[in-house]
């Protein structure tokens, strides 16, 4: 295999400013809505007493999680010493940091009082995952960015595989942390689950590397840079390959539910009578997040790169789904506060709860997003993280010229 060489994009085109442009938008539209939800109080939301968590919060969980599978790449390269990945460890590594920015930016936003974030960061209650999160969260920033030093200076390259294992190991653990929150909750019966963990780890794999290949591709072919059948060929497999192992722990958790009888109302809910959560579970999640792209990805209509593209995006939005299912739809169904028993009351007890997301959560949660694209693409105009080529003979030992 060839070496392949990194430099920094030129960025000086009517398109590269308009795409920044167009990003800024999405963020400052993302900041004033915000902005309006802060002014005005979560009144305005969909969220109430019964429904904490929201859309912000379905997008924050979702980027957050991409956000660990993003760094995948990297980690194949230097922890299980594949070469064909090296060229892509750098880009890994950005979109990495950019997508947990991007989560965690939400996440403060969403919080009602963003102010009091110095009391989550400087006191703290070990018994709750929230407070093992903060530790992985602001570890993980500092590990990649680490991970990236050593990659992009050539006097410590001998150190990309011991550090890029101590990162692999890192995001193996803020994942599970993170399904841990979930897993962790043992008075909804949606949660309370030890497959969460390994679930989310899965789920990272797939929607990181969902977000990864289409910023792959669009800045290879925006900046005429070649992008070879090889490379693009063993993502492409190499996703499929993760989305079906999703679907796999999918199903292995609501199996699992069913075997527990005390979970058999939780699963109608989710399954059968839960109205909108079962169609996005359905529909969303497993359908077009799951289905359709295994379809395309393992069918001749992998062979149109658009096709690849179109995937990619279904599958971010079938992670979506799946993340509004568990995280609102989880809250929705009422708490059992008497096993066996039948209870209402004034205050909704036995009632599922009602939620209709607002148009200020979810362009929130689309900033957020924004916060993730514009800081890659600001990163790879002023830094080389992108390749210069990806041509099958620079990157394919093998490659033989026809």
């Amino acid at each position: 295999m060839k070496s392949i060489s990194h430099r920094v994009i030129e960025g000086r085109s009517m398109g590269f400013y308009g795409l920044l442009a167009l990003l800024g938008a999405i963020v400052l539209v993302g900041l004033g809505a915000a902005l309006y939800m802060e002014e005005n109080g979560h009144w305005v939301t969909g969220m109430n007493n019964q429904i904490v968590w929201g859309t912000p919060h379905v997008f924050a969980v979702f980027l957050i999680v991409a956000a660990s599978g993003a760094l995948n790449v990297a980690s194949i390269a230097s922890v299980f010493g594949r070469k064909l990945y090296k060229p892509l460890s750098r880009l890994s590594g950005l979109l990495a940091i950019a997508l947990l920015a991007g989560g965690l930016a939400v996440l403060v936003l969403d919080l009602g009082r963003p102010d009091r974030l110095t009391v989550a960061m400087t006191v703290y209650n070990f018994k709750s995952i929230f407070a093992w999160n903060i530790f992985l969260y602001t570890g993980f920033f500092v590990i990649v960015a680490v991970y990236l030093w050593v990659m992009m200076e050539r006097r410590m390259n001998d150190y990309s595989k011991p550090v890029g294992m101590f990162a692999f190991l890192w995001r193996l653990t803020l994942t599970t942390g993170t399904g841990s929150i979930f897993g962790f909750l043992v008075a909804r019966d949606a949660y309370d689950s030890a497959v969460y963990a390994p679930m989310f780890i899965i789920m990272s794999f797939a929607y990181g590397l969902a977000i990864f290949l289409p910023v792959l591709m669009a800045a290879m072919a925006w900046t005429g840079r070649e992008l070879g059948d090889v490379t693009f060929d063993r993502l492409r497999k190499l996703l499929g390959v993760f989305v079906a192992a999703a679907l796999y722990f999918v199903a292995v958790y609501h199996l699992t539910n069913l075997y527990i009888t005390q979970r058999h109302g939780v699963e109608g809910f989710v399954l059968l009578s839960g109205g909108v959560y079962t169609k996005m579970f359905w529909l969303g999640q497993v359908l077009v997040g799951g289905v359709v792209p295994l379809i395309i990805l393992f069918s001749g209509l992998a062979k149109i790169r658009p096709m690849v593209t179109i995937a990619c995006v279904l599958i971010v939005l079938g992670g979506i789904a799946q993340m509004y299912v568990t995280i609102i739809g989880g809250q929705a169904y009422p708490m059992p506060l008497f096993p066996g028993k039948e209870v209402s009351s004034s205050f909704f007890d036995g009632v599922v709860g009602n939620y209709t997301p607002s148009l200020p959560e979810v362009l929130l949660g689309i900033g957020g997003i924004g916060i993730a694209l514009a800081l890659t693409t600001f990163a790879i105009k002023v830094l080389p993280f992108l390749p210069e080529s990806l041509a099958d003979a620079d990157a394919d030992p093998h490659h033989k010229a026809a």
